[in-house]
């Protein structure tokens, strides 16, 4: 297991598989930017699933246990349960999870799961339809996404939802979104607003923190603390009281996390980025494509580790906030 120069081991593996996605949610990618001439990567620039695969095993050597793939949005990642089945088959890998729109997960979930898909992580802002339509921009209604979840859970694959709280856009949600999920014993993760990439009009006064969103809870519900799962947890985790369903938070913004985070992510068309805020990545697809070894690729790999020093968030002021240069959400992965 190689580790950074602040000892944070590489144990997570975010693998986006596409920068497309059928969503304009405005804090990610929003119509203005993201509009019907943006040019997305052509097919050939993407890695394909055979590159994946290689690069994966190369990392899982290397201490990786979790994978999780994303985008954009996976799914529309032709044939993407092909990928899937192709991992699951790693010796050495213990998990792999899918973060998703919900889109078209109803149609694919059967599939996903039966070739090795253990979790998925559905992205949902609100319950009220006229707030959920605002904030996707694509006329996709909740049913349609609450209908997904469901079946997901239905077949037997383990399901959260994600939720992203920004002022002015759904802060009036989060009780219903706590009571729903908390009676569907379905895991809730609220995700403060992030400055991730240059298109999202991040601004601090928007972000809705961790300790406000807890205590509107705590006006409704009991809640307990529940210990970390592992060493690199994102989430700080309750349980509603006297049941099995809990609550969670990811606190990138108001407490940050970076010293032990332990998640690499590759980007569709093969680059290497060591945070979720970076200014740049590490090409791997020009190495696969020279035919250079795995050997070659591995040491290159543990140098890109070894010198990591990223803590983005422990560090982040208003200005570097704004004048820093940072990657797109849907380019380097969720």
């Amino acid at each position: 297991m190689i580790t950074d120069k602040f000892g944070r081991p590489m144990h997570d593996l975010r693998i986006s598989v596409t920068d497309r996605c059928n969503f304009r949610c405005r804090y990610c990618m929003p119509k203005e930017i993201f509009g019907r001439d943006f040019a997305f990567m052509p097919k050939e620039q993407l890695l394909s699933f055979e590159e994946i695969e290689r690069l994966a095993r190369i990392f899982i050597s290397q201490g990786i246990k979790k994978i999780r793939l994303t985008g954009g949005e996976p799914l529309l990642r032709k044939d993407l349960h092909l990928l899937i089945n192709r991992l699951v088959h790693i010796d050495g890998l213990e998990d792999i999870g899918l973060t998703t729109n919900g889109v078209l997960l109803e149609k694919q979930a059967q599939k996903l799961k039966d070739a090795g898909l253990k979790r998925v992580n559905v992205s949902l802002d609100a319950l009220k339809d006229e707030i959920f339509k605002s904030i996707n921009d694509s006329g996709v209604s909740t049913k349609h996404i609450l209908k997904a979840i469901h079946k997901a859970k239905e077949i037997g694959l383990e399901v959260k939802v994600n939720m992203v709280v920004k002022k002015g856009m759904n802060e009036q949600e989060v009780i219903p979104m706590a009571r729903y999920f908390k009676e569907h014993e379905i895991p809730l993760r609220y995700i403060e607003f992030m400055d991730v990439g240059e298109t999202n009009g991040w601004d601090m006064k928007k972000v809705v923190t961790k300790k406000e969103i807890f205590h509107t809870l705590l006006n409704h519900f009991e809640l307990e603390p529940i210990d970390s799962s592992y060493i690199g947890e994102v989430a700080k985790r309750y349980r509603y009281k006297g049941t099995k369903a809990e609550v969670g938070f990811i606190t990138s913004v108001s407490e940050s996390f970076c010293s032990t985070c332990t998640r690499a992510r590759l980007s569709a068309d093969g680059k290497i980025f060591t945070c979720l805020f970076a200014s740049g990545g590490f090409d791997m697809k020009q190495m696969l494509r020279s035919g250079k070894s795995d050997e070659e690729i591995l040491e290159v790999i543990q140098k890109i580790w070894g010198n990591r020093t990223d803590r983005y968030s422990d560090e982040r002021t208003v200005q570097t906030a704004k004048n820093r240069k940072k990657i797109e959400m849907s380019y380097i992965g969720g």
